[in-house]
């Protein structure tokens, strides 16, 4: 008799429990489940680039000789702030395996906004393992940092998730992402980080891009 591991079990019974939890939930405010997913995840991505950490994340993901998960969930927050959903979703994939329950919650939304419900029930699932799990003892050093976005793109994406549109980066930092590296096969290439700040806080790097952008100039190579 084919014996299913514990964990599996396990995680396949919270897959169950997720999926009937989706199909009786009570209406959204929004007339679909489509419409409802995009709202939300435009909201949490809103949330991730808003974070005090966020910059400091993103400088771990691309200096740091251990990638941390926290900055590959960053990266692909801006990411789809830029359209870039496939890239996105890479990335967010990569965070939730290494234990980001954020960004395996955004790959539930992401999904489910595709009409895709048996992956979105998997992550969501996964997202909820992840939040329950044990964290380690003790406080987390908190270690405040420069926002990643200026105050006023910051503001501006959250009015227009909040309107009901997607959440996007101004041109000059659209350009910025636009001549990041490409990396993986010809069929399936996506953005990397490599490179994004060159040795320098990532934070730095937007703030170049804005001046470019208040002076009408292209992005930096």
């Amino acid at each position: 008799m084919f014996h299913v591991p514990r964990a599996e079990r396990a995680h396949a019974e919270r897959i169950a429990e997720v999926r009937q939890a989706r199909l009786t939930a009570a209406p959204a405010h929004l007339p679909s489940e489509h419409e409802q997913a995009a709202f939300e995840l435009g909201l949490v991505v809103a949330l991730v680039l808003g974070a005090p950490d966020a910059s400091r994340g993103l400088d771990l993901l691309v200096n740091a000789r251990r990638i941390e998960p926290e900055g590959a969930e960053v990266f692909g927050a801006l990411l789809y702030a830029t359209g870039k959903e496939e890239g996105a979703e890479f990335w967010w994939r990569f965070a939730a395996g290494s234990g980001s329950g954020t960004a395996a919650y955004c790959l539930h939304l992401h999904h489910l906004m595709l009409g895709e419900t048996e992956d979105a029930d998997y992550w969501r699932a996964w997202s909820d393992q992840l939040a329950t799990a044990e964290r380690p003892t003790g406080p987390r050093p908190l270690r405040m940092t420069r926002p990643l976005l200026p105050e006023d793109v910051r503001r501006d994406i959250l009015s227009r998730v909040h309107r009901g549109l997607a959440p996007q980066l101004p041109p000059a930092l659209v350009a910025v992402i636009d001549r990041l590296p490409l990396q993986g096969d010809d069929a399936e290439e996506v953005p990397s980080p490599w490179g994004l700040t060159s040795g320098a806080t990532s934070s730095c790097s937007w703030d170049l891009a804005r001046g470019l952008a208040a002076d009408g100039a292209d992005a930096p190579e």
